[in-house]
């Protein structure tokens, strides 16, 4: 996972945390509107929640895709496959060497 995407996460859970602590622990629960804001604020939690599990699902899905047609390739083409390997490493190691 990279860096930007791991910190999405950890920001929409402390949000989704305090979003709820807060719902738990304010307002009079007698006021109609309190009522009211509280029922909405925790369906718009609840969408969000769902929403990222679903992007989190279609990710995995379309990443283990690549892998998948990755491998069919690299099967059907060893040499090619060979190939590219080689290259992605001298590329890499070149990268690697200036610094």
């Amino acid at each position: 996972m990279q860096p930007y995407e791991s910190r999405l996460d950890d920001d929409l859970t402390l949000l989704s945390e305090t979003l709820e602590e807060v719902l738990r622990s304010s307002g009079d629960p007698a006021d109609q509107k309190y009522i009211e804001l509280k029922e909405r604020a925790e369906q718009a939690l609840n969408d969000v929640k769902a929403r990222v599990s679903n992007a989190s699902d279609t990710y995995y899905y379309r990443a283990k895709q690549a892998v998948y047609r990755a491998d069919d390739y690299v099967r059907e083409k060893p040499w090619q496959g060979i190939g590219v390997g080689a290259a992605a490493g001298l590329v890499l190691g070149l990268l690697l060497a200036r610094r």
